[in-house]
């Protein structure tokens, strides 16, 4: 079992102030992986303060030394991507090829488009009248899930890095090992001391800390809703930047155009990937009234193709959720489905038969859902598909934009302007066209409750830069 008790502070590994620790559960076993110290206000503090010690020169380097930098952490990260794939199956159950192809590689993404990003920004410009001046925001808490744990450590250390700010990282504590590894990257690659930091320990404790703590400049959430309005809260009487990427329950517009067959199994296969465990997912499978019948024969057989199973066997493509807590959540809100009256195309309550050991769910499909039903309404964050039938385009959008989120959507048609057309409708921050996938250079985040501010490439640098006027006199 990895012993993880140690934090990294000002640049070495360094004892937890208390005594607290917590055992790091592998959902394919349920069996403990490791173990982390569980820090407090005090191991914050320290944190905090290496942080502040460090901004001032770290600030002030140039956009050269920021590059050489990002471009030795590349070096040592290709060095421990298989090491990172491998933690990231172990602490929360992704298979071992989603988690080398995508979980381990998006997060290596965040890093080269950064460094691209340090290309393309305009750090000093002469606007005629004044010149604008970028400069980084300070001290940065991050505050990362268990998701996708590399991935969202990556988008939000990688920028911060580029755009010259201090931080100090808390990743979740259900799946803490890759940010142990990240920090043992950053270190190996010559990050300055003070400049990253690692403390780990709970939400309600080190993330509250660090989003109330004074010396703190910024605070960049992933994680629920609910969470993200506690940080939020925290923040508020220090007037700290926050910026969060918070949930979803993202529609799937699938239009009498498109090719039918392939939209609804992309679109299912979609929902099930990383165990539906994904901010993003496409969760509401929205479908003409008249070809319910047809969408849900495709979408039984695209979910019968889902193979659930140890996350380090050949041929896996669904391993468990992460944690019991999450089993529970999700099982519930599947018996919830089936109380309200939708019907169970694929799956169900329970374990998926042979796997009684581990977190395991049934990948599971509803149908002839109505948008007010709790699953269409809840971000149930498991592999559970709601299929909800619309009347025309017009219901479909309405239907789309009913929900307190506004994370992503997609839209399918036969025709690309078509489904541009209906995108530019959707409340969303994404949309993702006829089967499109992620774009690491694009903005990713939210509109309504799924949040503020924008990650990734260009716009994720810009989330921790300020902007200064330097005005000229008249001549």
């Amino acid at each position: 079992m990895r012993d993880l008790t140690k934090f990294y502070i000002d640049g070495k590994w360094v004892e937890a102030s208390g005594q607290g620790r917590l055992e790091v559960v592998n959902p394919a076993t349920e069996e403990p992986c490791a173990v982390i110290a569980l820090g407090n206000a005090s191991d914050v503090d320290r944190a905090v303060k290496a942080a502040r010690a460090a901004f001032d020169s770290f600030a002030a380097t140039t956009i050269d030394d920021r590059k050489a930098l990002l471009q030795r952490i590349i070096q040592v990260y290709l060095k421990r991507n298989q090491d990172m794939a491998h933690a990231i199956t172990e602490e929360m159950g992704a298979p071992k090829t989603l988690a080398i192809q995508a979980q381990s590689a998006s997060s290596l993404g965040h890093f080269q488009t950064a460094l691209q990003a340090l290309d393309e920004i305009e750090f000093e410009s002469d606007e005629g009248t004044h010149w604008l001046v970028r400069e980084p925001v300070g001290v940065c808490a991050l505050i990362t899930p268990w998701n996708w744990p590399a991935n969202q450590i990556a988008c939000k250390v990688a920028p911060a890095l580029a755009a010259g700010c201090t931080m100090v990282l808390k990743p979740s504590e259900v799946a803490p090992i890759s940010g142990h590894l990240f920090a043992e990257i950053l270190d190996e690659a010559g990050v300055p001391k003070g400049v990253f930091n690692l403390v780990h320990g709970t939400g309600p404790e080190v993330g509250a800390a660090l989003s109330s703590h004074p010396g703190v400049d910024m605070v960049s959430f992933t994680g629920s809703t609910r969470a993200g309005v506690e940080v939020a809260k925290n923040a508020a009487p220090t007037v700290k930047r926050v910026a969060q990427e918070l949930g979803g329950k993202s529609a799937n517009i699938i239009l009498d155009d498109a090719d039918f067959p392939r939209a609804v199994t992309i679109g299912v296969l979609t929902c099930m990937n990383n165990t539906g465990q994904s901010c993003n997912a496409p969760t509401r499978m929205l479908v003409p009234a008249h070809r319910m019948n047809e969408a849900i024969e495709i979408a039984r057989a695209a979910a019968a193709k889902v193979k659930t199973g140890d996350p380090y066997a050949d041929g896996v493509t669904m391993g468990p959720v992460a944690s019991e807590m999450q089993w529970t959540k999700v099982q519930r809100l599947i018996e919830q489905g089936v109380k309200e009256g939708a019907e169970l195309v694929a799956g169900g309550p329970g374990k998926p038969d042979g796997l009684e050991r581990g977190y395991y769910v049934k990948p599971t499909v509803f149908a002839r859902v109505s948008n007010d039903m709790t699953i269409a309404r809840e971000e149930i964050f498991g592999p559970v598909l709601s299929i909800l039938p619309y009347k025309d385009e017009d219901d479909a959008v309405a239907i789309a934009n009913d929900t307190p989120y506004g994370l992503s959507g997609y839209v399918y048609s036969g025709d690309i302007n078509h489904a541009r057309k209906v995108a530019k409708r959707l409340r969303t921050g994404n949309v993702h066209l006829n089967g499109a996938g992620v774009d690491v250079t694009a903005p990713f985040g939210g509109y309504k409750q799924s949040g503020n501010g924008r990650e990734w490439g260009v716009h994720g640098v810009e989330e921790f830069l300020e902007k200064k006027a330097i005005l000229k006199p008249k001549k």
